[in-house]
């Protein structure tokens, strides 16, 4: 399970990135950590991972942003956002997430497992997990 598939983690929070970064190895996933949209972007051009976890907040350019651009140039990318709100809840962030495309969406704080399981759906390496907006 995993094994050679590559999952992009996009979040200006190290916290964040060392967490997933973690919990993805773990699971036998390849992980590539960007910290702002822009570069999450170029990494994707360059690497082509399966899956993106993005923020949705972010300085550079933000989440939304790059799910937008993502999905033009990409439309069969795989995307999970991530948010713990802004000036809006992040709710709101969420729900715009999805409208933009991202086929996941968890507040942060977030469960590890939840995440993975998501990844793991969006893989097919596992059941279908219930989508959580």
């Amino acid at each position: 399970m995993g094994k050679n598939k590559k999952v992009l983690v996009i979040d200006d929070d190290a916290k964040i990135t060392r967490v997933l970064d973690l919990k993805l190895r773990k699971a036998g996933y390849q992980v590539i950590v960007a910290a702002d949209g822009e570069a999450g972007v170029n990494l994707f051009k360059a690497q082509q991972p399966d899956v993106v976890i993005t923020d949705v907040l972010m300085p550079r350019k933000e989440g939304l942003e790059t799910i937008m651009e993502l999905r033009r140039d990409f439309p069969e990318v795989k995307v999970i956002a991530i948010s713990g709100g802004g000036r809006i809840g992040p709710d709101e962030c969420l729900d715009l997430a999805k409208k933009f495309g991202a086929q996941y969406a968890f507040t942060k704080p977030f469960i590890g497992k939840e995440i993975l399981q998501a990844v793991q759906e969006l893989l097919g390496d596992s059941p279908v997990l219930k989508k959580t907006f």
